[in-house]
């Protein structure tokens, strides 16, 4: 099983990364043996991965640091870079590749102190791997000054250093990143194409791995979690069911309440799995004695871990409400569908019912009012809108229509 394996959707895009990977191949063995490398070679040293929501961008970006850090024999007798089974595909597929460093926003933006180590190593050459590989899987989220200590680190890189960035579009990223790096642009796997990969990769079964495929419009992660979570589907079918609980205004405010709770009740769970052990793990680092006392010195340090904790459980808790907005859009643009009489395929068949009871009780322009006063809540959430604020605005404008 390759590295490749798991693009669902995306064989023109691996196609050009197995090429690159062989030719960055060529180049490290070239410089190991103390020749000239290639004259022509489709590899450079930034690359741009952009598509949709569920395009896999992160995972395609992660697949082709893999294919760099590969160690397989099979490479010596003509086989791609990125077998999958390798120390070097493994630990960088997993995410402990010591030469593969990933930047994830911990809040809204990635900060330039988030960067400055990353930063610093991009200029390192490779402590064991083949290269030394930077992935950014949120580079819409950079900030003028991270943005800027990106740029001159991809300006001038060492020889052995890649940068790997994600974002949502190119727009999404400065004009002068963008000019310096390799466009690669993914797009929405099909619906079958998902189904039958949950079926193939995850045991699933093949009515639940369509439905949760076809619920989720091609989103491979969101996908996969809907068919193996039943918590996941149960979040689900409780945002489904908002549309018929905004007759009043106090249903209206009871359901922005409830839904602003599930997101919460999110983060709190992530943050409970996630900060605990990185607050031990610092405290260890540190050289905490026992009882828990801390060195002197070091409050400092605590207090910025707590800080990165707090933006990361309110970036994952409007995370999970853009999610939960996101299903209701989709349950929207079915109903519009039915109104339209259009012979494009439901997303949500599961609520067929509640479908068509609200395509006849309501007009195509109420819905396309619903539907915009959702795009209107998620951009009050972007601009840091409290989140019940933002939610109970949106509540009322659907009882409105």
């Amino acid at each position: 099983m390759s590295v490749w394996d798991d693009l669902v959707g995306q064989e023109r895009v691996s196609e050009q990364l197995t090429a690159a990977a062989r030719d960055a191949d060529a180049l490290v063995s070239a410089a190991a043996a103390g020749t000239a490398p290639p004259e022509a070679s489709k590899m450079t040293h930034a690359w741009l991965f952009t598509g949709p929501p569920g395009a896999g961008r992160v995972r395609t970006a992660r697949a082709f640091a893999a294919a760099l850090q590969c160690v397989s024999p099979d490479r010596a007798l003509g086989g791609a870079p990125g077998c999958g089974f390798c120390d070097g595909c493994h630990t960088a597929l997993v995410g402990t590749h010591a030469d593969v460093s990933t930047v994830v926003a911990v809040g809204a933006q990635i900060l330039v102190v988030d960067m400055r180590d990353t930063v610093r190593k991009s200029f390192t050459s490779p402590a064991n791997g083949r290269w030394q590989v930077i992935l950014v899987e949120d580079a819409e989220r950079l900030n003028e000054k991270s943005a800027n200590a990106v740029l001159k680190a991809v300006e001038e890189p060492a020889p052995r250093t890649v940068w790997l960035l994600c974002a949502p579009s190119i727009e999404d990223v400065l004009p002068t990143i963008r000019s310096r790096c390799r466009h690669l642009n993914l797009s929405t796997p099909s619906v079958d194409a998902v189904a039958d990969m949950l079926v193939r990769r995850d045991g699933v079964e093949p009515d639940v791995a369509a439905a949760a495929a076809r619920a989720t419009q091609g989103h491979v992660d969101r996908a996969r979690r809907l068919a193996t979570d039943p918590a996941a589907r149960e979040r689900r079918a409780a945002v489904l069911r908002l549309p018929s609980r905004v007759d009043d205004v106090g249903g209206c405010l009871r359901a922005a309440q409830e839904l602003v709770d599930a997101a919460a009740e999110d983060a709190k769970q992530l943050a409970e799995e996630v900060d605990g052990k990185e607050t031990e793990e610092l405290k260890a680092a540190l050289g905490a004695v026992q009882g828990g006392r801390m060195p002197r010195g070091t409050a400092g340090v605590m207090k910025d871990l707590e800080d990165k904790q707090k933006r990361r459980r309110t970036r994952t808790q409007r995370d999970s409400l853009d999610l939960a907005l996101t299903d209701l859009t989709a349950f929207y643009r079915d109903v519009l569908a039915l109104q339209l009489g259009s012979r494009v395929a439901l997303a949500n068949t599961d609520a067929e019912d509640a479908l068509e009871r609200l395509a006849r009780s309501s007009a195509p322009e109420s819905t396309l009012r619903r539907i915009e006063a959702i795009a209107a809540c998620r951009d009050a959430l972007d601009r840091n809108v409290a989140p019940l604020l933002a939610v109970e605005a949106m509540t009322l404008a659907l009882r409105a229509g």
